[in-house]
């Protein structure tokens, strides 16, 4: 059986072509005041995400906190994790969440062996 993705009820052939305040009563409170405050990082990413449309390019971004709109899919980003710039791909599924939200900060840490001068027996003992 195949998967529909649909964003509360639509479907991703109508999305694009929502009205701003046909998305704004879908998506949560949180983001829609987000939206309506219309911050200058945010008008400053729009008219970044505008020029970039028509060269196909990935637009780079520190706006983590920014709202996924319905014109953005199908775009690619580059979002500073704090160290560095990552790729995302926007999907319909992302939709009303924030660019930060796919883009870790932080990595999983591995403890894989114990320190120099240390034996593998020696890594469990208290160290005073």
């Amino acid at each position: 059986m195949v998967e529909r993705i649909a964003f509360k009820g639509k479907m991703p052939g109508d999305i694009p072509s929502m009205s701003s305040e046909e998305y704004l009563s879908l998506i949560k409170s949180r983001q829609r005041r987000w939206i309506k405050r219309n911050s200058l990082q945010y008008r400053t990413l729009i008219k970044k995400v505008e020029e970039r449309r028509a060269k196909s390019k990935p637009v780079r971004t520190q706006t983590r906190e920014a709202v996924i709109l319905p014109s953005w899919i199908g775009m690619t980003f580059e979002v500073y994790s704090g160290k560095e710039y990552q790729k995302l791909l926007i999907e319909p599924q992302m939709l009303g969440h924030r660019l930060g939200e796919f883009v870790y900060t932080t990595k999983r840490v591995q403890h894989s062996a114990p320190g120099i001068k240390a034996t593998r027996g020696s890594k469990f003992l208290s160290q005073k």
